[in-house]
This record gives structure tokens, sequence and C-alpha cells, in this order.
């Protein structure tokens, strides 16, 4: 695309983090083929401070979970956009959009596609791309650049990592508890780290501070960082790290936006549903031996085999050698 032909637009993703920062290549490319575009994102208010310094977006509207959509319908009406891009696409993005006189394009969700995996174990996205690249597909002839995500922090480095080298950071939480290694399991393997000379991170928002705060408790010389959900503070806390091991979580993304090397477990979810790192330097582990995976395409609340082995099987001691080796990659 030499030119995108719209002066003022609209881009519609309500939640989540790892959602969000996943619609950033999609941003920065659009504002590049055409610097004067005026980038208008509309997001949940929870999550403005991912987006809050992005350079390439003119303006946030953020909306609450209670907001009456009358009043933000309407502030979407008095800026007269020439084009939407909903990549929620759900009932609440469709109605706050719908009045909208202007073209729209919505995300494919690939919902049958999903099931057939999730319930069949029938693979049609085996080609499927990216998240990014399949956002950036509702845009005819939308390339997407060789860049990764985007997260622009302006926080300064917390004062309990000053001076310290050879950090490893933990992302423990997942709002899911099949997309979440075992916290026994990172224990295990953060006294092995520390054993080794390393310095251990922990890192989370509000709903993981029940784990952060046992995996300390239990892990000596640890740092806990868990916080209030401030992600710049944690994004330029991770920038710091050698590699950051993770779940499937918002928080892998936001490690991969501030480009620090990532090692993801995942359990109940695949590749296939697009969530991976995203162009950055990554290592995924997973037990490929299972006919039970995918169980889910967003997690579960308990496994539904009882057995919990897509996790259990992937064993600290196995972590613990594959961090080595990742490390000496990089």
């Amino acid at each position: 695309m030499h030119n995108f032909p719209y002066q003022k637009i609209l881009i519609v993703r309500l939640s989540s983090l790892g959602d969000i920062l996943l619609t950033t290549p999609l941003i920065r490319s659009l504002k590049n083929t055409n610097p004067k575009l005026e980038i208008h994102f509309l997001l949940r208010e929870e999550y403005q401070d991912v987006l809050i310094n992005n350079p390439y977006i003119s303006k946030l509207i953020t909306i609450t979970r209670e907001d009456s959509s009358s009043r933000t319908k309407d502030i979407l009406q008095q800026n007269k956009y020439d084009f939407v891009i909903d990549l929620q696409n759900n009932l609440r993005s469709r109605h706050l959009t719908n009045g909208l006189k202007c073209p729209k394009v919505r995300f494919k969700k690939l919902s049958w596609q999903k099931f057939l995996l999730v319930k069949f174990k029938i693979n049609e996205l085996s080609e499927a791309p990216p998240i990014p690249g399949r956002y950036a597909s509702v845009i005819d002839d939308l390339k997407l650049d060789d860049e990764g995500l985007d997260l622009f922090t302006d926080k300064k480095p917390s004062e309990s990592l000053a001076e310290l080298t050879n950090l490893i950071g933990f992302c423990p939480g997942s709002k899911h508890y099949t997309k979440m290694w075992p916290k026994e399991y990172y224990i295990e393997l953060g006294k092995k780290i520390i054993d080794n000379g390393f310095n251990l991170v922990l890192f989370g928002g509000k709903d993981d501070k029940d784990i952060c705060n046992e995996i300390a408790t239990n892990v000596t010389k640890c740092i806990n960082l868990c916080n209030d959900n401030d992600i710049l503070q944690t994004a330029t806390d991770m920038k710091l790290c050698k590699a950051i091991i993770c779940n499937d979580s918002g928080l892998m993304h936001a490690a991969c936006a501030v480009k620090v090397p990532v090692m993801a477990i995942f359990g109940s979810t695949v590749k296939e549903f697009g969530f991976t790192p995203y162009r950055s330097k990554n290592l995924i582990l997973e037990n490929k031996s299972l006919t039970c995976r995918p169980c889910s395409h967003i997690g579960k609340s308990s496994c539904p085999k009882g057995h919990f082995k897509c996790m259990k099987e992937i064993t600290p001691q196995l972590v613990h050698n594959s961090l080595i080796r990742f490390l000496d990659q990089s």
C-alpha cells in the first residue's frame, strides 16, 4: 500500500493488555503509509497506559466497563471519522460504532476454526498468520513492517534493581489456571537460577500478587516487583533483564514489546491461535505429546482431564536447561 487514503480514523480494541499490544504493528504501519493520518484509539481506561506514549496515535478515547454507551457514541459521532477499524468485533464494539457514517472493517475472529481445533482437533489454522498479521489483513494490501510490538515507557528503573546484573524475570501469573505453569515449579526454578549466580525479579499486576508473594516467600534473594498494574514501570524494569520466563499472558507480549528475549511456557493453548511472541527473540516450551491440547482457546479454570500434563510434564529442570541454552544463543 503506497498511501492509506483516509485522513482521520478510529481503531477499536477495548481490551486486554496483550490484545492491545498486538495492534501496535498495524498502528505504526498505517501511520507510516500516511504521516498526516490522524489515528484515534478507543479502549477501556485501565489499559490506556499501553498506548499513552505511542507517537503514532493522535488521541486516546477511554471507556469504563460501566460507561453508558450513549456518552461514548456522542463523542465518536462528533469526531467525524473517515474510516473505522473494529479489532474487537463484539456486540459492544458494534453498538458503539454502528451509528458512524463512514466505511468500517472488522476483525475476522476465525471462531469456527478455533472451535474445530479445540473440540475436534481439526487444524485449519496451521497457515493463519500471528494476530498482528490477522489484524492487518482487514486492510487491503497493507503490509506490516519487520519490526515488532511497541510499548513506549517514560519511567525510570526501580531503585531495587540499581547496580544489579544478570537479571532474569519471572511473570508467573495468568488469568486462567490452565495457562499458568505451577507455582511450585516457578519456586524450584527460581532457586536453581539464584544458585547459578543470576538475580531473580518477579513481575505481575494486581491479580498476580498472591502468586508473586508466595514465590518471594519461598525463594530468598528474589526481588518482587509485582505492582498495581503499572505496566509502564513493569516494562521499564523488564528492559534490564537478560530474559523473561512467562506463561502465555499479556506480560509475555509486554516483554516482547520492550525487546527482551522471552521464554514462554504454553499449556492449554497452542501457537495456532496466533498469540505467540511477535517478532522477538523467543522460545516456546510446550508438551506436544498430548492429544488433548488445546482444550480451550483462552484457558480454563481447571484441567478437563484432571492430570494437567500439558504443564506438569514441563519440569523446572527442563526449563532451566532450556534457559541456559537460550542465553548462550542471545
